[in-house]
């Protein structure tokens, strides 16, 4: 498992087990050194070239690290963007989501420019609009997700669509089945089910494809610290045996739930 540690200024790798983690990019402190980050929000594994690419969020950069052992500092892929979540998909195009300009961008490593596929007609509520994207999810045909945090909404841009569709939530802030509260990490299956981290409401919501309300699959049982209990769940993921992870920010760790048949 690779953290993005926030408040540490650091990735952090654990493995199954570990009662400690290792520390694999960042680590030195607070700053905008080529060995340093500075609040990290999302990180990605780029397995063909065995490197961490990473959102440091308040250097408005995204930089790579090599995992070879002896590595130092990072290099800067892309600079000046208020990058907040990364994806790469199967092509290695990388997606990441600028919530200064809200849009979505993908990027061919070595690209400085890249190409808008999601947004970027200011901020907004329209349907060729968002408000504060954050976490992406790209499937196989190119499709990317975008949790459309401030619009409390999760939108879908079709490969060279013009506009969006939402996909979940979109009837305003609130705890109904129908609604989502400042929603963050974002995971979508072969089915095209959506799993969103439902932030402000302390669960976690599946949405499956073009369903009108959700189910609550973890948390929903107020905030606090429980193990049945979220304060502010920010990240998402699941492992190939379908186990569940969810980073709990404000409690600050990552919990992991067994394959509930989700």
């Amino acid at each position: 498992m690779v953290i993005a540690d926030y408040g540490n200024h650091r990735i952090i790798q654990w493995k199954a087990d570990d009662t400690n983690g290792q520390v694999v990019a960042g680590g030195h402190g607070q700053g905008n050194r080529w060995d340093q980050l500075d609040r990290p929000t999302d990180v990605l594994f780029d397995k063909e070239t065995d490197s961490l690419i990473i959102c440091d969020r308040r250097n408005q950069r995204v930089v790579r690290w090599s995992r070879r052992s002896g590595t130092t500092q990072g290099e800067i892929l892309i600079d000046n963007i208020a990058c907040y979540g990364l994806a790469m998909d199967d092509q290695r195009y990388l997606y990441i989501s600028d919530n200064d300009k809200h849009e979505v961008r993908r990027y061919q490593i070595g690209d400085k420019n890249g190409t808008l596929v999601a947004g970027g007609n200011d901020k907004g509520a329209g349907l060729n609009q968002l408000n504060w994207p954050n976490y992406i999810f790209v499937d196989q045909q190119q499709t990317v997700y975008v949790s459309d945090r401030d619009n409390h909404r999760v939108m879908k841009w079709n490969k060279g669509a013009k506009e969006g569709i939402v996909v979940a939530g979109g009837q305003g802030e609130g705890n109904a089945l129908t609604q989502l509260s400042y929603p963050q990490g974002l995971f979508v299956d072969t089915l095209g089910t959506i799993y969103v981290a439902d932030m402000v409401n302390n669960r976690v919501m599946r949405w499956p494809k073009e369903a009108k309300q959700s189910t609550v699959i973890v948390g929903g049982n107020g905030q606090g610290e429980g193990a049945n209990q979220f304060n502010y769940p920010v990240g998402l993921s699941f492992d190939r045996h379908g186990n569940l992870y969810v980073v709990d920010c404000e409690n600050d760790r990552v919990q992991q739930f067994s394959d509930g048949g989700w």
